[in-house]
C-alpha cells in the first residue's frame, strides 16, 4: 500500500483558523477550525492577540491528527495562508510587545496625512503612488507605533505580519514572505523592501529578511511539534497572504486571469505580469508566484454584513433554522423583486478600500419608504455588495484593460445560489463557482507547498487541482433596474463623502 502524503495548510482568517489537510492529489482529507477574539479599544481600532493565533493553530493541528487517525509522519509540509497587513512588534527573543494591529484597523490617518505632507502633499503623493496612503495602511500604523507608543517601538527588534509570526513560532526564524511584504512596501521589480519607506519614518532595520512563498523557511522545532501534536523537522514554507493563496486556489493564476472572493470581506483580484500601478483603491501587490503581480481590490465588509443582518433582524429564524439559516435567507431574497423596490444599502460598515478609499465612510440605507420590509433590507444588503463588485470591475477594465469576463468566485459566499445570481445580474457577467469554495485558500496554500517540494512544476498546475461546481449567467430582464440603481449607488458615496468625513473624522482617530 502506498504511503499517504499530506500538506497541512492553515487558513488564518479575520476571525478563525481553519486547518485543512490536503493530499498530494489536491483532495481535502480533513478540516478543523478554531475561533479567536477581536478587540476594539477605540472606535477605529481593531486588534487581535497573536498568542490566540498560535493557540488556534496548535489546537486545530492536534485535532486533525487525533480525530482522523493521521500518522504525523504522513504530513510532509506545513504552510500558512493568512490575513494581510498585520503589525506585530516582537523583541529579540520573539516576545510579542503589542497586539496585532489588524488590516481593518484605521487608527493611523493622522500619520498617513503627515507622511503625504512630508512627501509633497496628497495630490503629488497620489500622482506618484496611484493612491493616497490611508490610516489602514501598514506604514502609517508603524509610524503610529513609533510616535504614540515609543516605549514599545524602542524595544521592537522586528515587525512581523501574521504569517511571519506563525512561521517564527514553527521554526524560530523571523522572515517576511514577498506577498506579505508587498502589503507594507515592496519593490515589485527588484523584490526588495521599497527604499522610499525610510523617508516615511519607518526604521528599515525593523523589517525582516524576505523569502518566497515556495521557500522552505525551516523545519518544525521540538517545541512547536509538541504543541501541534506533530513531529519535529516537517518543512515549513514561506506561504502567502490570503488573497494570494486564493488566487492559486481558484486556479486563476495566468496573466489576465481574475477571480472574486466572498467571505467575511471580499475582493476582486486579477493576475498580471506587467501591471504595477495603484488605481481607485486597487493595490498592485506581489502574487504568490514570484513572476506575477496581483491587482487586488479589497471590499472591507461583505459576508460580515450578511451575518450582521442575520444576527440583528432574523435572530428568531436563526434559532429555528440553525445552520440552515442562510439557506432560508437565500429563499427569502428571491421573494423580493430585483432592485428591492428601489431600496439601496451600501456595504461600507468598516469604511472601504476599493472601489473607494476611506476610513470614515460607513454603510447607508437609501430611499426607504413605507413599502419596505425587513426582507427588502435583506435583499438590499446582498445587492449592495454586488454594486460594489460591479464598480470595482468597471474600474479594472478602465484602469488596467482587464476583460473582467468569465471569472471565478470562491469563498463561503459562493455557496449562496441566490446571491450568485444577483451578482451575475448586477455585473452582467458570466462566471463560475469552484467546488468546495470555502477551502480554496487552503488548497491554494497547499499547492504553494507542493511546488516548494517539487511535486508540482509551477503555479499553472493549480488549474489541475480546481474543479468547477456551477456556472452563472446574467438575466437580461433585470439589467434595466440594476443599471439605474448602480448610478444611485455611486451617487450616494459622492454626495455623502464630505458628510461621512465630518461625522466620523475625529471620533475614528480617538480624538472625540
Amino acid at each position: 500500500m502506498s504511503e499517504k502524503k499530506y500538506i497541512l495548510a492553515h487558513d488564518m482568517g479575520t476571525s478563525s483558523d481553519k486547518a485543512v489537510l490536503v493530499d498530494f492529489a489536491g483532495n481535502i482529507a480533513a478540516t478543523s477550525s478554531a475561533p479567536y477574539p477581536t478587540f476594539y479599544p477605540n472606535p477605529a481600532w481593531v486588534e487581535q492577540d497573536p498568542q490566540d493565533y498560535w493557540e488556534a493553530v496548535a489546537l486545530t493541528s492536534r485535532t486533525i491528527v487525533r480525530e482522523n487517525g493521521i500518522d504525523p509522519s504522513e504530513i510532509k509540509g506545513i504552510v500558512f495562508s493568512t490575513q494581510a497587513q498585520g503589525i506585530i512588534p516582537v523583541d529579540e527573543e520573539g516576545n510579542v510587545l503589542y497586539n496585532n494591529i489588524t488590516w481593518v484597523d484605521g487608527r493611523a490617518q493622522k500619520q498617513a496625512d503627515s507622511i503625504m505632507k512630508k512627501l509633497g502633499g496628497k495630490k503629488i503623493f497620489t500622482l506618484a503612488a496611484g493612491t493616497p496612503i490611508m490610516g489602514k495602511d501598514c506604514i502609517p500604523k508603524i509610524v503610529w507605533l513609533k510616535e504614540e507608543r515609543p516605549d514599545i517601538y524602542k524595544k521592537t527588534h522586528l515587525i512581523l505580519d501574521v504569517n511571519g509570526y506563525l512561521k517564527y513560532k514553527c521554526t524560530g526564524r523571523m522572515v517576511t514572505e514577498l506577498s506579505g511584504a508587498s502589503s507594507y512596501g515592496l519593490d515589485l521589480k527588484k523584490k526588495q523592501w521599497l527604499g522610499v519607506m525610510k523617508y516615511t519614518g519607518v526604521d528599515m532595520e525593523k523589517l525582516p529578511p524576505l523569502v518566497c512563498s515556495t521557500d522552505i523557511v525551516g523545519g518544525l522545532t521540538e517545541q512547536a511539534a509538541s504543541e501541534m501534536g506533530l513531529i519535529p523537522g516537517i518543512p515549513v514554507f514561506g506561504g502567502c497572504d490570503d488573497v494570494q493563496a486564493a488566487v492559486v486556489g481558484s486556479g486563476m493564476c495566468d496573466d489576465g486571469d481574475l477571480h472574486i472572493y466572498l467571505g467575511t470581506s471580499a475582493w476582486v483580484a486579477a493576475v498580471s505580469r506587467t501591471a504595477d500601478k495603484f488605481h481607485h483603491g486597487a493595490a498592485a501587490i506581489q502574487s504568490a508566484d514570484r513572476d506575477m503581480n496581483l491587482i487586488a481590490g479589497i471590499t472591507e465588509s461583505a459576508g460580515a454584513n450578511i451575518q450582521w443582518l442575520c444576527d440583528e433582524f432574523f435572530s428568531k429564524e436563526k434559532e429555528e433554522y440553525g445552520d440552515g439559516i442562510f439557506d432560508y435567507m437565500d429563499r427569502v431574497i428571491q421573494t423580493i423583486p430585483p432592485g428591492s423596490d428601489h431600496l439601496v444599502c451600501t456595504p461600507w460598515m468598516l469604511g472601504e478600500r476599493c472601489p473607494v478609499s476611506s476610513t470614515t465612510t460607513r454603510a447607508t440605507l437609501f430611499n426607504i419608504n413605507m413599502v419596505h420590509t425587513r426582507e427588502h433590507l435583506m435583499r438590499a444588503v446582498y445587492e449592495g455588495i454586488g454594486y460594489n463588485l460591479r464598480w470595482i470591475l468597471e474600474n479594472y477594465k478602465a484602469d488596467y484593460g482587464f476583460s473582467c469576463d468569465n471569472f471565478r468566485i470562491i469563498g463561503g459566499g459562493a455557496l449562496d445560489d441566490g446571491w450568485m445570481q444577483i451578482i451575475a445580474d448586477i455585473t452582467g457577467k458570466h462566471f463560475a463557482v469552484v467546488k468546495d469554495p470555502r477551502n480554496a485558500g487552503a488548497v491554494g496554500a497547499a499547492v504553494v507547498a507542493l511546488i516548494g517540494l517539487g511535486e508540482l512544476p509551477g503555479f499553472s498546475a493549480a488549474k489541475d487541482f480546481v474543479q468547477i461546481e456551477r456556472r452563472y449567467k446574467p438575466n437580461p430582464e433585470n439589467k434595466k433596474i440594476y443599471d439605474e440603481l448602480f448610478v444611485d449607488y455611486k451617487n450616494i458615496y459622492h454626495s455623502l463623502e464630505a458628510a461621512y468625513r465630518t461625522a466620523n473624522g475625529s471620533r475614528f482617530t480617538g480624538e472625540a
